[in-house]
Order: C-alpha cells, then sequence, then structure tokens
C-alpha cells in the first residue's frame, strides 16, 4: 500500500513536471509569437506612414520643376519677307502667317508644308504696315495698311473626323467686312485692335502720330437678318513724342500707349467719342530703352523689356484718392542682351521674352520665376504660342523656323508665392491671399498657403486655450481630490466624449452655438468670466462653514454641490446680458464692436471654433493628464504628506512635476489634434481665409479647405497638386508635434525618474 502510494505520488510529480514543462514552452511560444506580432505591427505601422509621407511627395515634386523646351521641327519659311503677324491654332499644329506684301499662308507647323494661302491686297503699291492679334476664342487678326485702312481677319478651323483621323480645315472670314475699314489717309505705323460678336475697337497711329480709336458695333435686324455696322470715332490726346507701341486691353476699356521717350500713357476708352488720359509715368530703369511691351492675359499688367536685357511688370493700382496710376511691381531675371520680343501666354499669366542675341526665357509673372532659359541658331524676328502653350514656333531673321515643344505645367508655383507676399493684379500692395478659381478665364490663382496655415494655427490658439486649462485641471482633481467611487463614473463618462462624431459637433456648433453666441454675446463673456469667479466664491464659502456642516459630506464629494452654483450663474449671466446690452452697446454688442472698435464680426468666428474644437479636444487632454497623475508613485505623495506638506502643495510640487512628461504630451497630442480638425473648423467658421487674430472673424485651416475644394479640383493640375502640398504640410507639422513631445517627454522623465 505504501508502495503504491509512493509510485502515484512519483507519477503525479512527473506528470505535474510534464504538464509545467509543457505549459512553459506553450507560454515561451506565444510570447515569442506575440513579440514578433507586435514588432511586425510597429514596423508596417512606421512602412505605412513612410508611405503616406513618400506619395505625398511623388505628387507634390512636380510643383517645383522648371519648364522645359525641347527643340523640334526647322524648315525654311515661304515667302520673300518675313511675317508681319503670325498665329497658332489651338492644338498648335497649323500655323498663319502673313507678310507686308499681303501674302497669307497656313501651313502645318511640325513640317512647314502650306495647307492653303493666297493674298489680301488687291492693288499694287499697297502694303501692310501695321497688325495686331486678339484672344485666341475671337481668332481675330487685325491688319493696317499703307492707305489707312484696316482689315479685321478672323481664322476658323473646320474639325472633322474622315476614317477616325482628326482632320483640321483652316479658313479665312471677314466678320466686319471683306473691305478695309478707312480710319485715314496717312499710312498705319501702330495698331491695337479687339474684337468680339458685338463690336471691335481700333486704336491706330500714323505716320503724322495722331492717335484715333475707331470702333464698329453690329446690328442684326431680327426680322431680315440684315447685319449693319454703326461706326464711332474719336481722336486721342496728341502725344508729342513718337509712338513705339499700342496696346488695347481685351475690355475694350483701357488703352496703353509706349513713347520713344520712355513714357507709357494709359487712356480711358469707355467713352470713344472722348477718350480721357488717367496717368503717365516714365518706366525706362537709368538711360536703357524700352524695347519690347506685351500685355498679359487678362489685360491689365504690361510687361517691359529694355535695351539692357531686363523685364518688369507694370500694372495700375488705386491710390488713396482712388486714382489710378501706373507702378512698377516687380522685375524677372534678365536675359543676356536687349529684349526683341515678349510673347504673353493666352490664359496663364506666363510670357515667353526673346533678346537680340538669339535666346529666350520662359517666365511666369505671379511666381516672378524664370523657368526655363535656351538659346536659338538666330535671333528672333517672329514667335507665336499657341493657346494651350504647349508649342512654341520662333521665325528667325532668315527666315527659317523652328518649332519647340515647351511642358510648362505648373508655372504659378514658387517659395514667394505660396508663403510669402505677393503683389497681385488690382492690388493696392502685396497681400497673402488665397483664392484658388473664379469664374473668368483670365483670373490671376491666388495659391498663397500662408493665411491657410495661419487659420489652422489660430483654430489650434483658440481651442487649446478653451480647453487646456479645463482638461489639466480636471485632470488633477479627479485624480488626486475627488471621491474614488464618483471618479469611477466621471471619468468613462469625460472619455466617452471622445467618441462623439466631429460632423456633429460641427453641425451643433454652427447651427446652434454660433447663433446663440450672437444672440448672447455678452452673456457668454459674463459666462466665462464668471464661472470661475463662483467656483472661487463656493470654494470660500465652503471653508467658511462650521465643521460639523461640512463633515456630513465625504471627501471628494464636493463640487457636487457646485452643479447647482454653476448652473444658478449660468442662467443669471445669460438673463442680465440682455439688459446690459441695451443699456451699454445699444442693445447690439456685435454691432458696437464694428462700429466703435472697428472689428469685423462674424456669426461663425474663431470664438465658436475655439469651444467647438476645444470640446472635442478636452476628453483626449484629460484621459492622458488624468493618467499620468493618478500613476503617480503612492509613497511620493505620501512621504510629501507626512513631512506636513498640505495636499495642494503635494498636488503643484510633487505630483505635477512627476506627471508632466505625461501631461506634457497629453497637451502635445492634444495640439495635433486641433490643428488637423476638420469638419468642425469647416463647418463652424465662414471660410474666409483671413489673417487677422480677431476672435469675433473667421478663418480657413489647412486640413478645411483641403476638404472643400479637394473635390473639385482638375486630377494633377496646379490647383490639386498645391492642396497635397497642404497635406503634407499638416503631416510634417503633426510628426513635428510628435517628436517634439516625444523628446521632451523622455527628458523630463529622466529628469524626474530619480524621485
Amino acid at each position: 500500500m505504501t508502495e503504491r502510494l509512493h509510485n502515484t505520488l512519483i507519477g503525479a510529480i512527473q506528470a505535474d513536471g510534464l504538464l509545467t514543462r509543457r505549459y512553459a514552452l506553450w507560454r515561451r511560444i506565444k510570447d515569442v509569437l506575440f513579440r514578433w506580432l507586435v514588432n511586425v505591427g510597429g514596423l508596417l505601422i512606421i512602412a505605412a506612414i513612410g508611405l503616406i509621407f513618400v506619395y505625398l511627395l511623388y505628387v507634390v515634386v512636380p510643383l517645383f520643376r522648371g519648364a522645359s523646351a525641347e527643340p523640334g521641327a526647322a524648315y525654311p519659311l515661304a515667302g520673300a519677307e518675313p511675317p508681319l503677324a503670325l498665329v497658332l491654332d489651338e492644338y498648335g499644329e497649323i500655323g498663319f502667317s502673313v507678310a507686308a506684301d499681303g501674302r497669307y499662308r497656313f501651313f502645318r507647323t511640325d513640317s512647314g508644308a502650306e495647307i492653303a494661302s493666297g493674298t489680301l491686297l488687291d492693288r499694287v503699291g499697297v502694303r501692310l504696315t501695321a497688325a495686331a492679334t486678339t484672344e485666341p476664342a475671337q481668332g481675330i487678326v487685325a491688319l493696317g495698311d499703307s492707305e489707312g485702312g484696316v482689315r479685321l481677319l478672323r481664322l476658323a478651323y473646320d474639325l472633322n473626323y474622315p476614317d477616325g483621323k482628326r482632320q483640321i480645315t483652316p479658313r479665312l472670314e471677314y466678320p466686319y467686312g471683306a473691305e478695309p475699314i478707312m480710319v485715314g489717309e496717312q499710312p498705319l505705323l501702330r495698331l491695337a485692335a479687339r474684337a468680339d460678336e458685338d463690336a471691335a475697337t481700333m486704336i491706330t497711329a500714323d505716320a503724322t502720330g495722331r492717335l484715333q480709336l475707331t470702333r464698329l458695333e453690329r446690328r442684326e435686324n431680327q426680322f431680315t437678318g440684315e447685319v449693319q455696322l454703326e461706326r464711332i470715332a474719336g481722336v486721342l490726346p496728341e502725344i508729342p513724342a513718337l509712338i513705339r507701341e499700342l496696346v488695347l486691353d481685351p475690355t475694350q476699356r483701357s488703352l496703353f500707349v509706349l513713347d520713344a521717350t520712355g513714357t507709357l500713357h494709359l487712356f480711358d476708352v469707355t467713352d470713344q467719342a472722348a477718350p480721357q488720359p488717367i496717368d503717365a509715368v516714365d518706366v525706362r530703369t537709368g538711360a536703357a530703352e524700352i524695347t519690347a511691351l506685351g500685355l498679359l492675359s487678362g489685360g491689365l499688367s504690361l510687361v517691359l523689356g529694355d535695351a539692357a536685357g531686363r523685364l518688369e511688370q507694370w500694372f495700375a493700382v488705386r491710390d488713396e484718392h482712388n486714382r489710378y496710376t501706373l507702378r512698377r511691381v516687380r522685375e524677372f531675371p534678365a536675359l543676356p542682351t536687349a529684349i526683341s520680343g515678349i510673347v504673353p501666354e493666352h490664359y496663364r499669366k506666363g510670357f515667353v521674352a526673346f533678346d537680340r542675341g538669339g535666346s529666350f526665357g520662359i517666365y511666369h509673372a505671379t511666381a516672378e520665376r524664370q523657368l526655363e532659359h535656351q538659346p536659338l541658331a538666330h535671333p528672333m524676328a517672329a514667335a507665336a504660342l499657341a493657346p494651350r502653350a504647349d508649342r512654341l514656333l520662333a521665325v528667325h531673321a532668315d527666315r527659317s523656323a523652328q518649332l519647340w515643344a515647351i511642358d510648362n505645367r505648373h508655372p504659378e508655383v514658387s517659395w514667394r508665392a505660396l508663403w510669402g507676399k505677393v503683389w497681385y493684379e488690382s492690388r493696392a500692395e502685396p497681400e497673402f491671399i488665397w483664392q484658388s478659381s473664379s469664374a473668368s478665364a483670365d483670373f490671376e490663382p491666388k495659391y498663397s498657403l500662408t493665411p491657410l496655415a495661419f487659420g489652422s494655427l489660430k483654430a489650434a490658439f483658440y481651442s487649446m486655450l478653451f480647453a487646456v486649462p479645463l482638461a489639466i485641471l480636471g485632470a488633477m482633481y479627479t485624480a488626486y481630490f475627488m471621491n474614488p467611487r464618483l471618479r469611477h463614473f466621471v471619468k468613462p463618462s469625460i472619455e466617452i466624449m471622445a467618441a462623439l462624431p466631429t460632423v456633429i459637433l460641427g453641425f451643433l456648433a454652427g447651427l446652434w452655438l454660433a447663433p446663440f453666441i450672437e444672440r448672447n454675446l455678452l452673456g457668454t463673456f459674463l459666462l466665462l468670466l464668471s464661472l470661475p469667479l463662483a467656483c472661487l466664491l463656493g470654494s470660500l464659502l465652503w471653508a467658511r462653514l462650521p465643521e460639523a456642516l461640512t463633515q456630513r459630506t465625504r471627501p471628494g464629494l464636493e463640487a457636487l454641490l457646485l452643479l447647482p452654483l454653476f448652473l444658478g450663474t449660468g442662467w443669471l449671466c445669460l438673463r442680465l446680458g440682455i439688459p446690459l446690452e441695451a443699456a451699454l452697446f445699444d442693445g447690439n454688442l456685435p454691432h458696437w464692436v464694428t462700429e466703435r472698435l472697428g472689428l469685423g464680426f462674424d456669426q461663425r468666428n474663431s470664438l465658436v471654433v475655439g469651444i467647438a474644437v476645444g470640446v472635442a479636444v478636452i476628453p483626449t487632454i484629460f484621459s492622458i493628464s488624468e493618467d499620468a497623475i493618478y500613476e503617480v508613485p503612492r509613497h511620493l505623495t505620501v512621504g510629501s504628506l507626512a513631512l506636513g506638506a498640505t495636499r495642494w502643495q503635494t498636488m503643484l510640487r510633487v505630483v505635477l512635476l512627476t506627471a508632466s512628461p505625461g501631461i506634457f504630451s497629453a497637451v502635445m497630442i492634444g495640439l495635433g489634434r486641433a490643428v488637423g480638425e476638420t469638419m468642425i473648423v469647416l463647418m463652424a467658421t465662414g471660410n474666409t481665409p483671413i489673417m487677422d487674430m480677431n476672435l469675433f472673424q473667421g478663418l480657413r485651416a489647412l486640413s478645411a479647405n483641403i476638404a472643400v475644394e479637394m473635390p473639385e479640383a482638375e486630377v494633377d493640375s496646379t490647383h490639386y497638386r498645391i492642396l497635397f502640398l497642404a497635406a503634407l504640410v499638416l503631416f510634417s507639422v503633426t510628426f513635428l508635434f510628435n517628436t517634439v513631445a516625444e523628446l521632451v517627454r523622455q527628458r523630463l522623465r529622466q529628469r524626474y525618474s530619480n524621485l
């Protein structure tokens, strides 16, 4: 019996040892497996973040590449004389040239092969002496001759698809008649013209220096369909110097005249019968002569080139007396020799400038960049850009032509245009502006990210100003002073607020909170000021109560007694706000702020955003801070109390220092959340991209701007890529905040780890 019991015990011990070894082996296997899973998961997260960063860079990097110009076909241009006017069709496949002898040709730009030709002059001895072209949408070419006549031609292109292949057939039309429009008897030396379906305006300068305006207006009989032309003539004020250039803006309202002395004149030709001078200014830099002039797309800016190779942009600015004056806005990188020609792009604020030494540069006005510089085989005599700015045809003095393929997809972007002040057209001074689109095709895009970054920081500042004191003080009280039973109810209740969808918070902030604050603005400020005072007053009264009464309340539950005080204070502030507003601020505090203080007031403003985003951020900061304070080792607090410190002294001088790494991390995480907040900022503010710290003004944040404009951005366009750049900025800022938070947390942890 004893031996059997002995064998049984030994068997049980051996079996137990075997089970123990199996359990230990299985535990080691699980430890290794989960260690690998955690490591692989962490590496995958890092890889995913890295891939996001790489993809953002992949989309953004093309913004900062310059233009490229590749030489294409070269061929001799037919004709005995160089072209007086040179125009390309929309695709850059068909060119039109007309020479002083009246011969015109349509030809293929890739080979020079002639498609159609003819002559515009039917009398011997008559020559074409001046030319002007209009926008591609109108396709009008104006030609002045030696007898004082002007011919208006329209370049028309018929598009067909025989056998599935695109075929373009060019032809000439005469919208204002085939006969020349006689504007004088002297040869026309300079000509500016604009035309549309309803009217044509021509400004001519003849050999005597006389400036004359001629306007033709079409009148169509609705019953017979007969078209009649009504003619209006006017004479501009005399300019004593020889006229070098005439430029008329597309609206047919403003005329720019450059004379031989380097003086640029601006005229208002709205009243065709009596044009009025607006301003005249010497545009020369030093003694260099102005040798070329070009009107940028939109008709507001001029680019001037001089004999020293300098290029400058000028446009009219309204001064303090509400008068327009011509101002030099910016200067571009110069070309090696004197500028011989400037060819503006048709739909962007870019241009191509040629010099007499045989080179050309591609520029963009808003970005203030030289995007490309290329040498030519010979100096340029004439040039034309395709409407899409992807092809350039240069004709040299020896009548040889060269076709250039241009890749210039994002000329509007530069570091200055993105982050610096830019002097935009029609603005009185350089500004930070975000305005990515307009109804006008001649619109100057304004891609300054500075007001958007400012809006993100402004929203984060006001939200953190609201959230940090409430969250940290609440965490201090909850973790150290509150009754444990009440803490188990309060902490999960606040943490569950983090699960609230931000779109709901934004919806409530925009549709309920913003109108409520506008109606009760004074009451809101009274409430923000009175609640802390009410808390302090309640605490003082509690301390003055008899101990027999205060001892009946369990320690840590005193805060519940403040709830009726807070509710009563809030009700009283809101009730008193309306009569006080009527007595002190004429019954309308928002209007008083605008009129008396000069501060703009928007219903959806930074105050609303600060409160709404603050409510969203409080749970994060509170939860992490409360955990950090609660996890402070108990021997530190007990030792402090044993040495005679009060609980409040222990909190300030022991607990907060020990928990400071966690509290700092909580604040930085909350700041990152506030900077990247989208839906609340989108719905609770007016989305106005302005740079103003005014509490009553709205803002537009980077994240909200991406949400608003990304659905409407054309894929791979400049606008599209700049929105990705905004996302990259947000990504980098968040990464920076988290990195700084971790570095500071580690330093604080090392400093206070020995306590």
